[in-house]
């Protein structure tokens, strides 16, 4: 854990504990904190920092993951938040009531051409030969692969277009970083599922980790999916 992590997660709380609000805290950093007299009444799962390795160095692209939801799981999220701390870019959805990036109604991308596509890949500590052997097919078709270093952002770009699908095959990602941009993809009409395409419904807990392909659209996926099959 970075002091940086730390730092931005109590300034997260304290706003929190200033306004009298009773949750259960999950977080990577302090793990579960039940805080206030129903702590069981809401749930808040946090990213203080993604892209905290982007924050240290001065790299441009580092976010805040807030979500929330009255149940532990991932599918239970109601309302979410991801912020582009470099950019004051606020993405944030409720469930039923579609996404918004500054306010603004997003959309996903339409394309469903690999080599047309902008695709994110997480590659950080991608150290086996299994996985890079499953990438391959992915890798060698598309022509645009990009890993900026910070997940929730990157599944947002997703949700408004900016890249057309974004991969993390790892199973090292943790569910607190995801949980809100989750969320947000969905609302703005894209899918984030499971390499094998089912629901990604797992408990909101800090050592839950996730592998996924999120798509602005369906086609998106399908082609993405069939290559790490092959």
């Amino acid at each position: 854990m970075k002091k940086i992590d730390l730092v931005a997660e109590i300034a997260l709380t304290d706003v929190l504990e200033k306004n009298n609000v009773s949750y259960t805290l999950i977080s990577e950093e302090t793990g579960i904190k039940k805080i206030g007299e129903t702590p069981e009444a809401w749930y808040v799962t946090v990213d203080p920092v993604d892209g905290s390795a982007n924050a240290v160095r001065g790299l441009p692209f580092i976010a805040t993951s807030i979500a929330v939801s009255k149940r532990p799981f991932l599918q239970d999220v109601e309302a979410a938040i991801v912020t582009d701390l470099y950019r004051n870019i606020a993405y944030t959805a409720m469930v039923g009531r579609g996404a918004l990036r500054n306010g603004k109604k997003i959309t996903p991308s339409k394309t469903a051409s690999l080599e047309e596509a902008v695709i994110g890949v997480d590659f950080k500590a991608l150290k086996t030969k299994p996985h890079l052997d499953r990438l391959a097919p992915i890798l060698e078709k598309a022509k645009h692969i990009r890993h900026l270093g910070a997940n929730a952002l990157e599944i947002c770009y997703v949700a408004d277009g900016t890249e057309d699908a974004f991969i993390d095959v790892r199973g090292k990602l943790r569910v607190t970083d995801a949980a809100a941009a989750h969320l947000i993809l969905k609302e703005a009409g894209g899918l984030m599922v499971t390499p094998e395409g089912k629901e990604i419904n797992v408990p909101l807990a800090p050592t839950q980790r996730i592998s996924f392909i999120a798509a602005g659209n369906k086609a998106m996926y399908e082609k993405i999916a069939k290559l790490l099959t092959t």
